[in-house]
């Protein structure tokens, strides 16, 4: 694959995940910060304190930060490390909680976007800046 191509596919999907991850992030925050019930059902349901949004809505924005700024590749690795264990804590969780295999499988294309924005990553990063 051409270097152009590289680049503009991990940008895309960098777009995407980033989003998708900011997204989740504020989400987490503002429902944990609310106090609001039905903001929280998923976590509660799940069997988690709610503070545990917090927690991770902060670590999600600033993954997505890590991930942005150009430079820190040791960081970026780390952030990439955390997200793993988010999506995959995620999917297990609704597994384990009696969900069933559909709410496991719904979080497939989250771990494909991760997979793939880190391929591109690693794949871009090997040519010359």
């Amino acid at each position: 694959m051409k270097e152009k191509t590289t680049k503009v596919l991990y940008y895309i999907f960098l777009v995407l995940f980033s989003l998708l991850m900011l997204f989740s992030g504020i989400a987490s925050l503002i429902a944990a910060l609310s106090g609001d019930a039905v903001a929280n059902k998923v976590i509660i349901d799940l069997g988690y304190p709610v503070y545990v949004n917090i927690i991770l809505g902060t670590a999600k924005i600033l993954g997505v930060i890590a991930l942005i700024v150009p430079g820190f590749r040791t960081i970026k690795e780390w952030a990439y490390a955390g997200f793993t264990f988010d999506i995959l804590g995620a999917t297990f969780s609704f597994g384990l909680n009696g969900d069933g295999i559909i709410a496991m499988v719904s979080m497939l294309p989250f771990v494909l976007l991760l997979f793939l924005t880190y391929l591109f990553y690693k794949k871009s990063s090997k040519f010359k800046k």
